[in-house]
């Protein structure tokens, strides 16, 4: 080979060389603007989707609403906004005053050891009874089982005192109370299924309206500010007869010292 075309094989080499590198250059510069703008992609789906569920977090909830609508008491209610619920026809002073939660076991407990005795007192006119019901267990244990059991209680106490009565007592039944970390009363068709159990309110289709349709529930949210904001109330259930606050009793007879200690006599 001459040196002439020596030397023009070599600089062929060398411009085949520059061309290679110039399109491996160019596919590196064209792979590496893929994989910015797939992550910039990416961040922005993430960053969407944060803001999504931020805005979907901050979206108030139907609670939060029900909060600030305008009230609809129940029936055999008083007092500002209906927050002031009184059962019983007897003549004398005395009142015992329960603060409950519906999803409170200890409630459900007291209930199902002492409450037919102390429904029979009020219903004999040794006094009348007065509820506050409160829902700080859905701040506690999250959910709204114990808002929307207190709006069905409206429209219970809606249809008559007896009924309100007969209803919570079947919420706090063996049967039908749940564990606590368990929101079943946030299920209309729960709620409606113990009220079914209530001949009152057994397929009673304007109390199920209200139920489903949430007619109550700004009373509920009412009620709930009320508990809240009550002296000397600090768990469930507090009792106080005569608005005097006592020791929850365990049994019948526990009661009925309490009753005697508080100059309730028959």
């Amino acid at each position: 080979m001459s040196k002439r075309n020596s030397q023009a094989a070599k600089s062929a080499a060398r411009e085949r060389l520059r061309v290679e590198r110039e399109r491996e250059a160019r596919r590196n510069k064209v792979k590496r603007q893929a994989i910015v703008a797939g992550s910039i992609v990416a961040v922005l789906a993430i960053a969407g989707g944060i803001g999504y569920a931020v805005v979907q977090n901050n979206e108030p909830s139907k609670w939060d609403e029900a909060a600030d609508a305008k009230v609809v008491a129940p029936a055999n209610t008083s007092g500002t906004n209906g927050t002031t619920v009184v059962i019983g026809d007897s003549k004398t002073d005395n009142t015992v005053h329960l603060y409950e939660d519906p999803r409170c076991p200890a409630c459900a407990s007291f209930e199902q050891t002492v409450g037919e005795t102390v429904n029979k007192g009020m219903e004999d006119g040794d006094y009348k009874l007065s509820f506050t019901v409160g829902t700080f267990l859905d701040n506690s244990l999250s959910g709204e089982g114990s808002k929307n059991a207190l709006s069905a209680l409206g429209a219970a106490l809606n249809v008559s005192g007896d009924a309100f009565l007969e209803y919570k007592t079947a919420l706090y039944s063996t049967k039908y109370h749940p564990e606590e970390t368990k929101d079943e009363f946030a299920k209309d068709s729960y709620l409606i299924e113990v009220a079914n159990t209530v001949d009152a309110l057994k397929n009673n289709k304007k109390f199920q309206d209200a139920v489903e349709k949430g007619t109550y529930d700004a009373w509920a949210m009412k009620m709930s500010k009320t508990f809240d904001t009550a002296k000397d109330v600090d768990s469930t259930p507090t009792i106080k007869i005569n608005d005097k606050k006592i020791e929850n009793p365990s049994s019948v007879a526990a009661w009925e010292t309490a009753l005697k200690d508080a100059g309730v006599t028959k």
